[in-house]
């Protein structure tokens, strides 16, 4: 398997860049102008301001729907994390490691089990 670095602009959406594409993102760092992070059990996301570091990065990208969870910290060290949602603006820079795999491999499908749309993982 090949490895993909990518680097995202400033004033790029982090997830939202990210749409459309077929993989894993395995590492990202970089900076945020502020983030929406949906905490765990809570129904929508937070709005956190910046500047912001992203210290982990990792998820799943299929053309159904992007599943990105981060990390990051705030000026005074401390650290939030949760769900990427739409309105993570990089700061910076975002630098990326993706796994990309063949289109058509991954989708994303209502799970009954769970309620949400989950990875489905398609044989070729």
């Amino acid at each position: 398997m090949m490895f993909e670095p990518m680097r995202l602009l400033p004033g790029d959406d982090l997830r939202l860049t990210l749409a459309g594409r077929t993989g894993f993102v395995v590492a990202g760092i970089g900076s945020l102008r502020h983030a929406e992070l949906r905490l765990a059990g809570a129904p929508g996301p937070t709005h956190l301001d910046g500047p912001l570091e992203i210290l982990t990065l990792s998820g799943s990208l299929t053309p159904a729907g992007v599943h990105l969870h981060a990390s990051v910290s705030d000026a005074q060290g401390r650290v939030t994390g949760g769900h990427v949602c739409a309105g993570c603006e990089v700061l910076t820079t975002a630098e990326l490691l993706i796994a990309p795999l063949q289109p058509g491999s991954l989708t994303r499908e209502p799970d009954a089990a769970t309620g949400y749309t989950e990875l489905v993982i398609l044989k070729p």
